[in-house]
């Protein structure tokens, strides 16, 4: 479709609280992925745009890490007065057929939340804002909302791969953000979104699901990794149309929100290669001071646009009444940006 859509009701006040996350250890620097890639490292440093990325140990799990970056979150608030706990991160999760959401409420104490998932794989930071924002718009008993997500799906990547090279950027972590009625950060305005189902049958992990049940057979095929089913048709019919959506939802979100775009003065973007980050960023007036750009984080499905404002607010880019844009996509296609008023 080529409308944006609108998400949450316009005039109700839903307030960010606050923005954490959580980063592993480990860190695998761009010489170590190129030397599994088989490319120089000036590719992986300049094209793919990357310095690093963190890589969770073989026992974090996004559960795990989505704890971790939630807990310093319930300072802010009385965490009984937190009504809901949203997950919204990658769905690659401990176990396939569940909920990470539930364990994270359990985990987080948090016993008056009803806990529950939005899976919009890379689209997931913006959509899930608007579910929150939009809960507690529409419900006045709800106080509190917490939404947390995280990515381990740089173990779903096989390097000797080359169909799935667009996505050799993956990385691990977790990030969360708390929303509700009060004084905040800033405050959470509009969504916009644009969903193209016509990409629907190019990432996936072939594995795994009811068309291709796990068998000693696929495990042989190496078929349980991210694969592109056809990278050229995909190349062709994406790169035409992507900027322009970045650009279009970012627009429209504050448009949305009763604002100009010229307005905008950050964008917290996913980790994409440099190239479409600077023509996303020339084309919204974004200079290159006030920029957050993740070459020392990579891609971590979902959760990309809240590391990059959490990293907005350490290096002091926002002031009192700048209007941000927290903007992505994910595969399937869906673009979607969400608009945020910053200052209290």
């Amino acid at each position: 479709m080529d409308r944006p859509t609108a998400a949450g009701p316009e005039g109700a006040a839903v307030s960010l609280l606050g923005v954490s996350i959580y980063m592993p250890e480990q860190v695998e620097p761009a010489e170590a992925i190129a030397a599994q890639a088989g490319l120089p490292r000036a590719v992986v440093e300049t094209k793919f745009g990357l310095k690093g990325k963190r890589k969770a140990g073989p026992d974090e799990h996004v559960s795990d890490m989505a704890v971790k970056a939630a807990r310093p979150l319930l300072e802010l608030v009385d965490p009984s007065t937190i009504d809901a706990v949203i997950y919204f991160g990658s769905p690659h999760k401990d176990y396939y057929v569940w909920l990470a959401a539930p364990k994270i409420q359990h985990e987080l104490g948090l016993t008056a939340a009803t806990a529950f998932e939005v899976s919009a794989v890379s689209a997931g930071c913006p959509i899930g804002l608007s579910v929150a924002r939009s809960m507690l718009a529409a419900d006045p008993s709800l106080r509190n909302v917490l939404l947390v997500g995280a990515s381990r799906e740089s173990y779903l990547i096989e390097y000797s791969n080359v169909r799935s090279r667009f996505m050799f950027n993956f990385g691990d972590g977790a990030a969360a953000a708390l929303l509700g009625r009060g004084p905040g950060k800033g405050q959470v305005l509009a969504t916009a979104a644009i969903s193209d189902g016509s990409f629907h049958e190019f990432v996936r992990v072939p594995a795994g699901g009811s068309r291709h049940p796990a068998s000693p057979e696929t495990i042989a095929g190496r078929m349980h990794y991210l694969d592109v089913t056809d990278p050229a048709a995909m190349k062709e019919r994406l790169d035409p149309v992507s900027a322009q959506r970045f650009i279009h939802v970012a627009r429209a979100a504050a448009e949305r929100s009763g604002c100009r775009p010229d307005e905008i003065r950050f964008i917290g973007m996913l980790h994409t290669k440099r190239s479409l980050f600077d023509q996303v960023m020339a084309a919204l007036g974004i200079p290159p001071e006030r920029q957050v750009y993740l070459d020392e984080y990579g891609h971590m499905s979902a959760i990309d646009p809240l590391v990059a404002l959490y990293e907005a607010e350490r290096r002091n880019l926002l002031a009192p009444g700048d209007l941000a844009v927290l903007l992505s996509a994910g595969t399937g296609y869906t673009w979607a940006a969400t608009a945020i008023r910053w200052g209290p």
